[in-house]
């Protein structure tokens, strides 16, 4: 009984020692050079215009270790002040990493940065290996980001010039130019309203006069050169005019006054506010039958426009963006919620919903 209690306890303390020999096998592992990140600018204004051209390049390199060991990097980002609390990942395969203005854009508002004002983003590289985390450096960037608009895949054409409500002063702040009117075949316009007696153009963008339209070589041709000349307006009155950027063709015709007169034109509706409020839009001072919202927010939803804030006379449509409003007509539907120029033209019906990039 002795012998087999002396050989319980030999068992005992050898399998003891054995654990202890293993504890102190056991290696730790330890960072010996961390990781780092760099950036090839730290203040950005992402442009909505150039949305697949790179907008900031990161340069990573990955921490070191004691022992060999396999890891995992991503970029992590945060709005400065969340101590990286809300968090957004880019997964890094590769030691540079590149965003276009569309990625980065999308990746700042998804952690809730504030559009057209510069946001504060602390960035750094995060490594995982097993179960534990290490930690780079970390940046700071100024980035500037685009609100995201609607899906308007349209071309708007302006007047301009002495016969217009515009005059002649092409500069973006003139709040006064009237679009003419698309229609469901591209490039094809229209507008219906006042001339006064002078001349006019055409422009794409106001402020610039890169792409214009002028009379051609004879009335009724359009010219796209800067040297075209004016569209001749001789006497003050209603006229339809059509446009044709495709033939490069025009028509100008007078057509009789109109005999209605209106003290409001609103918006109501979901889109614009709620169906018990008016959302007045503006009379031209040059047209009394054209209307203007400039900049003005809505939302998704539907609306409609009506006269002398009374459901005796509304207009509308099942169209977004731009159509002809029937009397007692369908909801106007909005799909996304942005800023918009509004224009209604309570000759014809026809409308325009314009996004403000």
């Amino acid at each position: 009984m002795k012998n087999f209690l002396k050989i319980l306890t030999i068992t005992a303390i050898s399998i003891l020692c054995i654990a202890c020999s293993k504890d102190e096998d056991q290696v730790i592992l330890n960072e010996t050079a961390q990781s780092k990140i760099s950036v090839d600018k730290t203040t950005l204004v992402l442009d909505k215009n150039q949305l697949n051209d790179v907008a900031v390049n990161f340069t990573l390199v990955k921490p070191t270790f004691n022992i060999a060991v396999v890891s995992t990097q991503q970029i992590e980002l945060d709005i400065q002040g969340n101590d990286f609390k809300q968090s957004k990942f880019i997964d890094v395969v590769d030691p540079t990493v590149s965003l276009t203005n569309k990625d980065f854009n999308a990746l700042i508002l998804a952690l809730g940065g504030a559009v057209n004002v510069p946001n504060q983003i602390d960035v750094r590289l995060k490594t995982k290996v097993g179960s534990a985390y290490y930690y780079s450096n970390m940046l700071t960037l100024t980035v500037t980001p685009y609100m995201l608009g609607p899906n308007y895949n349209y071309t708007d054409l302006y007047l301009i010039g002495d016969a217009t409500a515009a005059g002649w002063e092409n500069v973006i702040t003139n709040t006064k130019f009237h679009p003419l009117q698309k229609t469901t075949t591209t490039g094809v316009y229209s507008y219906t309203g006042y001339f006064a007696a002078g001349g006019f153009k055409l422009i794409q963008n106001p402020g610039s006069w890169d792409t214009q339209y002028g009379m051609g070589g004879s009335e009724g041709m359009l010219s796209a050169s800067g040297s075209s000349g004016n569209i001749s307006v001789g006497a003050a009155g209603f006229y339809k005019l059509t446009i044709n950027a495709n033939s490069l063709t025009y028509t100008l015709t007078a057509i009789t006054p109109p005999v209605n007169s209106y003290t409001t034109i609103s918006m109501v509706g979901t889109a614009s506010g709620d169906w018990n409020t008016d959302t007045d839009l503006q009379k031209s001072a040059f047209n009394s039958h054209f209307w203007i919202k400039k900049n003005v927010t809505m939302n998704a939803g539907e609306f409609k426009f009506r006269a002398d804030h009374d459901w005796g006379t509304s207009w509308g449509t099942a169209q977004e963006f731009f159509g002809i409003a029937a009397v007692g007509g369908a909801n106007i539907p909005l799909s996304t919620s942005f800023k918009y120029d509004v224009y209604f033209n309570d000759i014809t019906g026809e409308f325009s919903v314009i996004p403000v990039y």
